[in-house]
This record gives C-alpha cells, sequence and structure tokens, in this order.
C-alpha cells in the first residue's frame, strides 16, 4: 500500500504584498529625500578627501607620480616638525583649559542671582567670526603700549610699583666734563671736594619729558657750598631760541628736577641726593677729600615697554588665549546643560550627610558630568585641530612659522607661496587622520547615550 504525502502550502495573507510595496515606495520617497544632501555630501567632501589623497602622491605641477615622497618630505621639513608640535601644544591645552573653565563656570553661574544675564555675556564672543576677533587681538596683544590694551595696562602696573626713568633721551654734551659709564651712567671727570660746586649739563631732553615744574638753573647755580657739603646743579644746557655758552649756566635755561644724584669715593657710592625744581643738589656732613659726582643710569633708562605677546616665545599662548576668549560660552553652556539634568537628591544627600560645596562637586558632580566633560573635551579637539584663522590673522609675519599648526601650514604650503599642492594634500590627509579618530569615539559615545 502505498500512501501519498501531500504537503499543503497556506496562501500568502491578503495584506502582505500592500505592505511590502508600501515600505518600498517609503524607501524610495525618503531616498528621494536624502539624494540632494548625499550629492552635495559627495561633492563637498568625499570628492574633495579622495581628490587629495590622489593628489598627495604626485609633485608639485600635479604631473608626475611621486608614491610617498611628499609624506617623507612632510616630515623632514622643520616648518612641519613645528607645525605638529604646535598642533599637539593646541590639542593638549586648549581642550582642557576650556572643559575645565567651562565646568567651574557652569556650577558658579548657578549661584549667582543674574544666571542668564552672565551666561549670554560669555557667551556673546562666539557671535563674532574668528576673523574679526582675531583683528581684536591682533590689536589688543600691539606691543606699542599707546595702541595694545595688556600692554597699556602691563605699563601701567609697572611704573606703579617700579617707577620710571625721568629723562631717558637725555645725554652728556661731549667735552663738558662728564664721562659716560659702561652701564650708562655719567661721572665727572674731574674729582672734587666738600665745599666745592658743580654745574652737570645734560642736552637731548625732548619737550615732553622736562616736568612742568622745572625752574630755571641760574640762581641755583650760583649758591656757594658750605665747608662741609658739596652742591651742584643738573641742568638743560640748551637756550632755547638760540644763543647762551656751552657749559655754563645761562638766565634762560632750565634745571632738571627729580634727577638722581650720587657721591661716589673709592667705587663706592656715600651719599645720594634728588634734585629739586631748578636743578639743585647737595650732600651734606661730607668727610674731606676727593669724590665723583655721578648721575646713575637709572635716570636714563628707556621706558618700560611691556611684554613682547606676539614674540617667538609667547605667541602660541597669545593665540590660544583669544581662542578661549571665543570658545569659553560655548563649553560653559553645554556643561551647565549637563548640570541642569543631574538628580538632585544625589546632592541634597551628600548635603545632608555633612559634605561641603568642595566635597560635592569633586566626588559628584563631577563623576556624574563626566560623559558631557568627555563629549565636550573631544569636540574641542577635534575643532582646535582644525584652528586656522586665529592663527594666521593674529601672528605677524616674522613669527608666523613660531606659530604655525598643520591647517595654516597646509595652507602656506599649497597656497601662500609654497606652490605645492602635492605636499599641501599630504598635510591635509595627516590632518584628516587625526582627526578622525576623534570623530569615530565622539560618534560612538552620541550612539551610546542614545541606547
Amino acid at each position: 500500500m502505498t500512501s501519498t504525502l501531500v504537503k499543503e502550502t497556506s496562501p500568502p495573507a491578503a495584506g502582505a504584498a500592500p505592505a511590502r510595496r508600501t515600505r518600498r515606495r517609503g524607501r524610495t520617497v525618503a531616498l528621494l529625500f536624502v539624494f540632494p544632501a548625499l550629492l552635495l555630501l559627495g561633492a563637498l567632501v568625499v570628492y574633495p578627501v579622495l581628490f587629495s589623497v590622489g593628489r598627495s602622491f604626485f609633485d608639485a605641477s600635479g604631473t608626475r607620480f611621486v608614491g610617498g615622497e611628499n609624506y617623507t618630505e612632510m616630515f623632514r621639513d622643520p616648518a612641519t616638525l613645528n607645525a605638529v608640535r604646535n598642533t599637539a601644544i593646541w590639542v593638549v591645552v586648549a581642550p582642557a583649559l576650556l572643559t575645565g573653565l567651562g565646568l567651574v563656570l557652569a556650577v558658579l553661574v548657578e549661584k549667582v542671582r543674574w544666571a542668564t544675564a552672565f551666561k549670554l555675556l560669555l557667551f556673546m564672543p562666539m557671535a563674532v567670526s574668528f576673523l574679526a576677533a582675531g583683528i581684536i587681538f591682533r590689536l589688543a596683544y600691539d606691543e606699542d603700549p599707546d595702541k595694545g590694551v595688556l600692554n597699556a595696562a602691563v605699563v601701567s602696573v609697572h611704573d606703579a610699583f617700579e617707577g620710571t626713568s625721568s629723562y631717558p633721551s637725555a645725554r652728556a654734551r661731549d667735552g663738558q666734563g662728564l664721562t659716560k659709564g659702561a652701564d650708562g651712567s655719567y661721572r665727572t671727570s674731574a674729582r672734587v671736594a666738600p665745599g666745592d660746586a658743580v654745574a652737570l649739563g645734560l642736552v637731548g631732553v625732548l619737550p615732553q619729558d622736562l616736568p612742568g615744574d622745572a625752574r630755571p638753573a641760574y640762581a641755583a647755580a650760583g649758591h656757594k657750598a658750605a665747608a662741609d657739603e658739596l652742591r651742584g646743579v643738573v641742568y638743560l644746557d640748551f637756550t632755547p631760541g638760540g644763543g647762551g655758552e656751552q657749559g655754563r649756566v645761562d638766565r634762560r635755561e632750565s634745571g632738571l628736577p627729580e634727577m638722581k644724584v650720587e657721591a661716589v669715593r673709592g667705587g663706592k657710592t656715600v651719599a645720594t641726593a634728588t634734585t629739586a625744581s631748578d636743578g639743585s643738589f647737595r650732600f651734606e656732613g661730607l668727610a674731606a677729600g676727593s669724590y665723583a659726582v655721578q648721575l646713575p643710569a637709572s635716570n636714563f633708562a628707556p621706558p618700560y615697554e611691556g611684554i613682547s605677546w606676539l614674540g617667538p616665545a609667547l605667541v602660541t599662548p597669545a593665540i590660544i588665549g583669544a581662542y578661549l576668549w571665543i570658545w569659553t560660552g560655548f563649553s560653559m553652556v553645554l556643561i551647565g546643560a549637563g548640570l541642569a539634568a543631574l538628580p538632585r537628591d544625589a546632592l541634597e544627600a551628600a548635603r545632608i550627610d555633612g559634605a561641603n560645596e568642595w566635597q560635592i562637586f569633586r566626588r559628584i558632580t563631577v563623576p556624574l558630568l563626566a560623559p558631557v566633560l568627555t563629549v565636550v573635551f573631544v569636540t574641542l579637539v577635534i575643532n582646535v585641530m582644525k584652528v586656522f584663522d586665529l592663527v594666521y590673522i593674529i601672528a605677524p609675519g616674522p613669527v608666523q612659522e613660531d606659530a604655525t599648526v598643520l591647517a595654516t601650514q597646509m595652507w602656506l604650503v599649497s597656497f601662500g607661496g609654497g606652490n605645492n599642492q602635492g605636499l599641501g594634500s599630504a598635510l591635509g590627509v595627516l590632518l584628516l587622520l587625526l582627526v578622525i579618530p576623534a570623530m569615530v569615539f565622539n560618534v560612538r559615545r552620541f550612539r551610546r547615550s542614545q541606547r
């Protein structure tokens, strides 16, 4: 007896085919909407990346294939190595400072009354373009105290505590009894003794350097000295309008007040004095013997000009300072958003248990904000690797190489005079390879937070 096994198949559900058609139609519509964006992405991102990678294997003219020669040359070039070093400084310093400043400010802002206004003030630099910010800080860092606001402040503080020289441009007239020392001071050529009177003439004093209370020195030059004192006058050996006699105090010649004068014997200063408004001075109670009268170099020292912010040593920290001014508000706002989402019961429980604010900040706030801090830090790392505007605008031409980073070096090599787009493309590929790990890390972190 044979039996036949008949397999019955159930007919497809009535709604399956329309559902599949609906899904296909939805995917088609979605693709049509995404297609313009994909086209722009390919034209503006994918194609330039692929072209740069290919161009990096050709010479400067783009006609001869050189393989990895551009990459080898890149790490032999001192300017490129300096750019890599500066980029490393940026990556280590700027994101860490910005994250720390943003965290501290976000915590402090919660405790002030006008928190919104404070956040607005800190965030306002984000509205300033990098070009405008670079021009602003180029002016702020100007070494001339009359132009640069930072050096104006530094010079004001310095002069308040250290003082400044009275007559930076003054000098002695040749052959009139004063000899210039190696340290810039002036000393009488002939020895003098108590009971003598000396006249020390100087020239080269600018009209604006002459104090307003300066009086004519003629009357003071006629005073006689007592037996135990040494008198004299320091005067401007120049008669306005002409006339007069060199080396002699004339009636219209002005005294030089506030000039420091020293009596020197045996190489040591034994007495000091400061000239009066008519330029007169005197040393009392001197022992018998011969002396030299000296005008110390501090009278003629050039004025303090401040700090060379854009010199080779400080140009990179100065540019990082400008970057901090722009991006601190961004960091504070992101961290502040994370801070607002923290569970307040944990903070209140810690306060009830007796923890102070520093302990709460270090042991609760920072650990809970770790994911936000990481995202902010990595985002800033990506941003500083691409910094170009500030470095190119703020750094003066002579120190451009000292401040250069990979982005500026890539532009300089390709278009700023180097005209070697093969080497410039290799630098672009290097910059891309450095940025990709940080981007991948950020994307993965974002996906994990979404899940």
